[in-house]
């Protein structure tokens, strides 16, 4: 399945063969997917944004049609670092020094990483529905454990989760988008397909478990060291997040977001975890009023 209104192809960037979407014309927007998405999280979005800007929309590595690379033993393949440096080598190819970025779930968390490791390519920062990995792995406990399951699950060593994935990828699947998404229409049966595809081979269910392992024994040490050192990102920001509806949540988004980007604007949506998919015009809305100032 492809996004209506982008043309698609394969480019290497540091080391890996990334599958790219791209459309439209002007400023340079990259939209990173989360998991267990592919690009096609922004299938609603992307058409309506090629309208005004230069959008690129990859599979990150490990998701989709891209490289899957075999996890090292420190995870640091799979680290938000890395995977942050494939987006800048790629928008380098693709002849974009700087670019402003839309991110959800775990690209929400390569976008973050690109912002503080590459200052001066990193125009504009919107965030949907994640809070960085130093801040979450601090805030989750309690019956929050419960929502965050799959944080603990896929983390776990090679190759419990592996196995288990291989034996019920279709269960585990159906479990992560059901309780996710408030809106069942945002995911009609063409792309639950589709997604299932992406993540039932051996390959795919390796590379997303090396993800969750670098985000539990990686990445938060990174946000630690930049959290240590007084890194700010100083660029325009703005959060989206999930309406949390009565539950008390462990943090405040936009304030923990404001530590790291003391100007950053945001606000809760009435939708899931799946901001992109159910909750479109609001995310496109936010993409237009960010990237005008």
């Amino acid at each position: 399945m492809k996004i209506e209104a982008l043309s698609y192809t394969f480019i290497e960037a540091d080391g890996v063969k990334l599958h790219v979407a791209t459309g439209g014309n002007g400023m340079p927007l990259v939209l990173l997917h989360g998991f267990p998405e592919t690009h096609l999280a922004w299938r609603y979005v992307a058409p309506e944004l090629t309208k005004k800007y230069k959008v690129v929309c990859p599979d990150l590595r490990g998701y989709g049609l891209s490289d899957k690379p075999k996890g090292d033993e420190k995870h640091t393949a799979y680290s938000k670092r890395t995977m942050a440096k494939d987006i800048y080598e790629l928008m380098k190819k693709l002849g974009h020094e700087k670019f402003a970025i839309v991110g959800h779930d775990r690209g929400g968390l390569v976008g973050f990483r690109l912002a503080l490791d590459y200052p001066e390519a990193v125009t504009h920062l919107l965030i949907l529905d994640v809070i960085p990995t130093v801040n979450m792995w601090e805030s989750l406990q309690g019956i929050f454990g419960v929502f965050g399951y799959h944080q603990f699950f896929l983390a776990q060593p090679f190759n419990f989760p592996e196995k288990i994935l291989q034996a019920s990828t279709k269960t585990f699947l159906d479990h992560t988008l059901n309780s996710w998404c408030k809106n069942p229409s945002a995911l009609p049966a063409d792309i639950r397909s589709e997604y299932l595809t992406a993540l039932s081979n051996p390959e795919s269910i390796h590379a997303i478990c090396e993800d969750y392992r670098a985000g539990a024994f990686v990445d938060g040490g990174h946000d630690a060291e930049d959290r240590t050192a007084g890194k700010k990102i100083n660029i325009p920001v703005s959060i989206l997040w999930q309406d949390p509806k009565g539950m008390e949540l462990p943090f405040d988004p936009l304030k923990t977001w404001q530590f790291w980007a003391p100007h950053a604007t945001g606000k809760p949506i009435n939708g899931g975890h799946l901001l992109p998919e159910e909750k479109p015009n609001e995310v496109i809305e936010a993409v237009s009023n960010l990237l005008e100032l």
